[in-house]
């Protein structure tokens, strides 16, 4: 006989999986609380680092059924959903993801649907890849330095590679201008870059 299994997850402590979970039963799931498994990890950890869903995966069996809100439960890299949800199939279990209008990911509808997902998310990634790029082109073209603002004004960086010269340590300097000695190291190198450039 299959079992229900509802799998909830967030992000942060200061967050409830409880939405998530009233969610799955007002679709009309019935779901035993033995079988809620709830956890606070991030989405970017693939869902084999996951303790929740390695117990899970403990518990689940051949014709059970997965529950999850959203994709997103599952991950945020459309690629590990992906693999996550063919495993689960592997094992003949089929995944219920309540976003996508209850369809089962292990059905032909639902690879169907993952394949359009997946290929959508990858076409983001390169678009936000590209347009990245392009910004830093022009911001580069225009003059623009890219990254933060050093933690040393102009002024500081001479007195540091001054008082280096002069055989100051980098500890002490990054003490004295309250900052880190790699921030110290970083000044003495780009003063070198540009007396040997």
């Amino acid at each position: 006989m299959s079992r229900t299994f509802a799998y909830l997850r967030v992000s942060t402590s200061d967050q409830s999986t409880d939405n998530q979970l009233l969610e799955i039963r007002s679709a009309g799931f019935a779901v035993d609380d033995r079988r809620v498994i709830a956890e606070c990890v991030s989405g970017s950890t693939s869902t084999s680092q996951r303790p929740g869903f390695k117990k899970l995966l403990d518990r689940i069996e051949e014709g059970d059924v997965l529950i999850v809100t959203k994709l997103d439960r599952l991950g945020r890299n459309a690629m590990d959903v992906r693999v996550t949800v063919e495993h689960l199939e592997a094992i003949k279990v089929r995944v219920h993801c309540l976003a996508l209008g209850c369809v089962d990911l292990t059905s032909s509808a639902g690879r169907m649907t993952m394949t359009v997902l997946t290929a959508v998310a990858e076409f983001e990634r390169d678009l936000v890849v590209e347009r990245t790029r392009a910004g830093l082109d022009r911001a580069r073209a225009a003059g623009k330095l890219a990254g933060r603002p050093s933690a040393l004004s102009s002024s500081q960086q001479l007195e540091v590679t001054r008082r280096l010269a002069g055989g100051a340590s980098v500890a002490q300097l990054a003490r004295e201008f309250r900052t880190t000695r790699q921030t110290v190291m970083r000044a003495r190198d780009k003063h070198i870059a540009g007396v040997n450039g």
